[in-house]
């Protein structure tokens, strides 16, 4: 008869004990949407990222800070890369 013991070392996940990498599990992660934006005040490419409402894209230049906002509505574009002054 074995006694139960207490495994330190094991991890709950079970993805993780089947030998599937952490790496591996990155890529099902839910990717959130995103623009890439052109800052022109600072000439400097970044991204904003939908929020939590999904009504807009919403973001700010990376090296300014100057805000972007970007409506999400019927009849909109398909283009994922825009220029903001």
């Amino acid at each position: 008869m074995s006694t139960p013991q207490f495994d330190a070392s094991s991890d709950p996940d079970p993805a993780r004990n089947e030998g599937e990498s952490s790496f591996a599990r990155a890529g099902q992660r839910r990717k959130r949407p995103f623009l890439g934006i052109t800052f022109l005040c600072c000439q400097i490419y970044g991204r904003i990222y939908q929020n939590a409402e999904r009504s807009a894209y919403v973001g700010h230049c990376p090296r300014c800070a100057k805000r972007v906002r970007i409506l999400i509505g019927p009849g909109g574009g398909t283009s994922r890369f825009f220029s903001a002054g």
